[in-house]
This record gives structure tokens, sequence and C-alpha cells, in this order.
């Protein structure tokens, strides 16, 4: 449940306006993400919200309102598909109103089957940034599934523009949060380099590779990532023992 502390929805858009500029107002830009997720649960009466950053292709997990919300964020990103993923790659908002059947479960179908296991029906995902591009998605997570209202979803971008704001407020290396995330780029990007060497394949089938081996495991990218670079895992098919095991030790 949402603090007791936070507004609650109906608001309509000047004391929504006013309510998130009190919330954030002398807030440190590092912490804006985070009370933004928090405070979307009572303004919009949803059960969660995370915000993701997207590196080089890779959404990572900027903050979450809960444990729920995280692991929509993460498994997203391990499997490289979910209505965070599209809204990243498209630049627009992408309103998943029921993961339950229809068109939305059909886009999806295993996000949609991993969604529905926790309980959430519903997830809206509204890109950050600007002209200049997308660097990330303010995510939604809603129990029940339907639409947003016409003003719960001008409130909705209200918060994803403030926490725009202070994403780009931030410059790389001012807060350890940024840079924990570039770090988790970083080893991904090198497993994802290793993957490439081993099986003599580009990019993006390297990193498919490496989703579709974490999300079998149960694991996320960034742990699957630091098994391949303390060579704990390989990828290759032409040495001994069982494929896609662990090596022997000398």
């Amino acid at each position: 449940m949402p603090p007791d502390d936070e507004p609650r929805w109906p608001l309509d858009g000047s004391r929504a306006a006013d309510a998130i500029t009190a919330r954030v107002r002398g807030v440190p830009p590092g912490e804006v993400p985070g009370r933004l997720c928090v405070m979307a649960m009572g303004l919009l009466a949803v059960a969660g919200a995370s915000a993701s950053l997207r590196v080089e292709g890779v959404p990572v997990r900027l903050c979450a309102s809960g444990d729920r919300a995280s692991y929509l964020a993460e498994i997203q990103a391990t499997l490289g598909a979910g209505p965070c993923v599209s809204a990243a790659e498209s630049g627009v908002p992408v309103l998943a109103g029921d993961l339950t059947c229809g068109a939305d479960a059909g886009r999806w179908p295993v996000f949609a089957q991993q969604a529905t296991a926790v309980g959430v029906r519903a997830v809206y995902a509204l890109p950050l940034g600007g002209d200049a591009g997308c660097v990330g998605t303010f995510d939604l997570y809603r129990d029940t599934p339907g639409a947003l209202t016409d003003p719960q979803l001008r409130t909705a971008r209200l918060m994803a523009g403030a926490m725009t704001g202070a994403v780009m407020a931030l410059p790389r290396g001012q807060e350890a949060w940024l840079d924990e995330l570039a770090g988790d780029h970083d080893e991904v990007h090198r497993a994802v380099g290793m993957i490439m060497a081993q099986l003599r394949v580009g990019a993006d089938e390297a990193l498919a590779r490496l989703r579709a081996d974490a999300f079998a495991r149960g694991r996320t990218v960034h742990d699957a990532a630091l098994e391949v670079l303390a060579h704990g895992r390989r990828f290759d098919r032409d040495r001994r023992g069982p494929p896609d095991g662990p090596e022997e030790s000398c």
C-alpha cells in the first residue's frame, strides 16, 4: 500500500502538478526517481511503479516501488520484450491494459505469463527523454485490467517529465547509482563480446543468447553476464562436457 502521506487520486491537473512539485522540491536529483515511483501508487492508484534507463539497447533498472515492480522490470530486461522495452524502442507510451488475453497478451506472451503469475494485469510504460531521444521508461503496474483515464495519463506524463528532468540534471559520475548502472551495463557488454567470440555471431544474437540463458535459469541478465565473465558459463558447442554447463576446473 502507498504511504499514508501520499496524495490519493483523483486530483485535477493543476493539483496533480502541485503535488508532484511539492514531493520533489529540494530533493537531490538522484532521489527523485525513487520518490516518484512510490508517489505513483497513491496518485495514480496503481500497484507499483519502476523506472529503467536504456543503455545501448539494454534496459537497466533505476528504481522500483517494491519487490514486484523490481521483478517485472528485471524480467523485461532479461527477455528483451515487454511494454517497457517497446516504449523505450518506439519513444511513445505503450499502454497494455489487459495482459490476461487479447492483443496485449499475444504481443508479449512470455512476459504476460510472468506478469499475471505475480498478479499484475496491466502495464503502462511512458518514455523518458525528449527531442534528443528516449533515455528510458517510467513504468506503472496495476492488479486489474483496464485503461488509464485521460487525467491519470496526463498525470503520469507529468511524473515522467519530472523524472526525465532529474535524470538529465545529474551528469554521470556525480551519484553512486549512476556509476553502478554504468558498471552493470559494462559487464553485460563485455559478456556479450565473449559470447560473440565463442559463437562467432553478431552482438544482437549474442545478447539474445545471454538473455535466453538467463531466463531459462531464473537469473537476471547481469547475473548471467557475471557468470560468463568468471568463465563459469560458455556458449560454444565444441568443448568437452555438456552444452552450456560450467567449465571443468583445472
